[in-house]
């Protein structure tokens, strides 16, 4: 699937092709942290299908749980994380962030990954109150 997105101050625009198979909510503390809420959810971009149009991207190198480096793409200007991936520069995961997404209502969740981390309270919502 072929998509549009960027930060919140739209310094920085992208284009991508994602699997739309592969949107995961991701329970690990790194995403809690990084993103400042319960979950991050990532779409995986297919190899070399990601393209910076606009802005230039700033990077944080972070060692995940797992010992991997993953490079944290984000925009300088707003902090808004645009992107994780290998920081070694081989074939693994390419996360997009699906909030930054111009099409993000069509991609739909397919699985959730490191829910041993998952907050208790994230399991079902749907009984707090709804403005």
């Amino acid at each position: 699937m072929k998509v549009t997105g960027g930060c919140f101050c739209s310094a920085i625009r992208y284009e991508a092709e994602v699997d739309e198979n592969m949107v995961i909510i991701c329970h690990c503390t790194d995403c809690q942290i990084n993103s400042g809420t319960a979950y991050g959810v990532v779409v995986g971009v297919i190899n070399g299908k990601f393209n910076l149009i606009k802005g230039k991207l700033s990077f944080f190198q972070k060692i995940a749980d797992s010992g991997a480096k993953r490079d944290l793409g984000f925009c300088s200007n707003c902090g808004t994380r645009i992107f994780a991936k290998p920081g070694d520069d081989t074939n693994g995961t390419f996360g997009l962030r699906v909030g930054t997404v111009d099409q993000r209502a069509n991609l739909l969740p397919q699985k959730q990954a490191f829910t041993k981390s998952a907050l208790s309270w994230v399991s079902d919502i749907s009984s707090i109150p709804k403005n």
